[in-house]
């Protein structure tokens, strides 16, 4: 029996060994980092910014309505053939290069206040977007501390499991000797050698628990690398020191009305519908606005600069006298034609400009402006019922949590006494199985019944300290600061 006794013991020393082995190069990563990379690189949280940031875009727009607008024109062109020149208005036979130009400018004077209504829209739009993101933001923290205490009791539950090996292991010496000696049967020899491989085999799966629960917390925070990912050995070793009583259900509620992101969030929305019903009455009204315009054009056709008696035909007839019959003689003039001006001088000489106001009387638009006053009313109506909606689910979750915080903190207590009693046992039990008194199997009944024991209370304590976490979280307590 030396021989295989001698294969067990270097085998779960082993095990011992590689369940402490930790690697020096890779990070270690503290609950604050985890909770910052997570929120820094999660998609949506991403989305909520860029929302964000398109929502200042529709400010920035509702502050243009309030200036005035800006717009230049220019256009060039050639026509050939018979044509008024647009600069001298004399029919031309040729090809004449044109151009024109000016600018515009209007401005709003009176739209029913949609200009102020559509800013303060706008602002709201921020906020809500805000206070979405900050929601989104504390979830995700929740999700990462709950992952985080989750490798933390599993890395404990492996402290646990440690010892009980090597407890088991020395179990198994001390029978080999009693057995060796004769007083005991060579079948609790072989008890102890399958309580060892059993304890050996809940120690790979609570090394196997961590190391799934490390993959979950770096799946959370979307790293790839599981491999060199591990969590900085943060000891919880006492549990918040608190009192239930101070977090009634009826003062974490009214808490939570002033400080949860999602009753912000339904409050503002309300503000929003406001304003929607205040710019859809603000269609139903007159609007008034004002113009001015400006515009000159340039032609390269030859310019007419006077007149003068044709030499070769100085009179022409006009008509005659009725009487008489005589013809009635004018002078024939022939024109004198000069260079097109310079474009500079042309500009000046042909600008011209207008402005003036417009205004705009609704009278009938199909009911289209009437049928959006009333979807904006229906949907303040709306939001106000999803406030009361949201204090609702937000007072069943409080009730839940406080329900549950009380629970796990009775299941501790009951876990702890527990363990106290274990421990008694399971010493005395060692006593009286070092004399032989006690049979191997019954020591690994007390054994196991203490394993249990601290498994239990492990689980109690970590469970207790998330639901204190949660009431400190809805209590209004920053997440940084949990």
């Amino acid at each position: 029996m030396k021989a295989p006794l001698t294969l067990i013991l270097l085998f779960t020393f082993f095990l011992s060994a590689t369940a402490q082995e930790t690697k020096p190069d890779v990070k270690k990563w503290t609950l604050r980092e985890c909770v910052d990379y997570a929120i820094e690189n999660n998609i949506s949280v991403k989305q909520s910014e860029n929302s964000i940031e398109l929502a200042e875009v529709d400010k920035r727009s509702a502050i243009g309505n309030f200036l005035p607008n800006l717009n230049l024109s220019s256009s060039s062109g050639w026509n050939s053939g018979l044509t008024v020149d647009p600069t001298t208005g004399v029919l031309v036979n040729q090809t004449t290069a044109t151009a024109n130009g000016g600018f515009s400018s209007g401005v709003s004077i009176y739209r029913g206040l949609r200009n102020q209504n559509e800013l303060r829209r706008a602002e709201l739009n921020i906020l809500a977007g805000q206070y979405q993101l900050d929601k989104m933001k504390d979830d995700i923290s929740l999700f990462v501390i709950n992952a985080y205490l989750d490798v933390l009791f599993g890395k404990e539950a492996v402290n646990v499991a440690i010892p009980q090996v090597e407890i088991t292991r020395e179990q198994l010496i001390r029978t080999n000797q009693l057995v060796e000696a004769g007083t005991l049967p060579r079948g609790d020899l072989l008890d102890v050698q399958a309580t060892l491989a059993n304890d050996e085999q809940n120690l790979i799966i609570t090394q196997n628990n961590v190391r799934l629960a490390l993959i979950t917390l770096a799946q959370l925070l979307q790293l790839e690398d599981y491999e060199n990912f591990d969590v900085a050995n943060e000891e919880i070793e006492t549990l918040p020191l608190i009192n239930l009583a101070d977090y009634s259900v009826d003062k974490i509620f009214q808490k939570a009305l002033e400080t949860r992101n999602e009753i912000k969030l339904a409050e503002t929305n309300i503000e929003i519908a406001e304003s929607d019903i205040k710019l859809a009455k603000g269609a139903l009204q007159p609007t008034l606005s004002g113009f001015y315009n400006w515009n000159s054009r340039y032609s390269n056709r030859d310019i007419l600069v006077g007149q003068e008696i044709d030499p070769n035909n100085p009179t022409r007839v006009i008509g005659q006298v009725a009487t008489t019959g005589d013809d009635v003689i004018s002078p024939n003039f022939s024109p004198i034609i000069g260079s097109a001006e310079g474009l500079f001088d042309q500009i000046d000489q042909n600008k011209g400009s207008s402005f003036g106001f417009s205004l705009q009387i609704p009278v009938f638009n199909g009911f289209n402006a009437s049928n959006n006053v009333r979807r904006a009313k229906i949907n303040y109506e709306q939001q106000k019922y999803q406030l009361k909606q949201e204090e609702l689910d937000l007072e069943k979750i409080i009730h839940q949590v406080y329900a549950d915080a009380l629970g796990s903190l009775k299941l501790y207590e009951a876990a702890r006494r527990s363990l106290e009693a274990r421990e008694v046992s399971f010493q005395y039990a060692q006593e009286r199985f070092d004399v032989g008194v006690l049979n191997s199997f019954d020591f690994s009944q007390i054994k196991n019944r203490l394993v249990q024991a601290n498994s239990d209370l492990l689980r109690a304590k970590y469970d207790f300290i998330f639901r204190v976490k949660l009431l400190e979280y809805y209590y209004g307590v920053p997440v940084e600061n949990l």
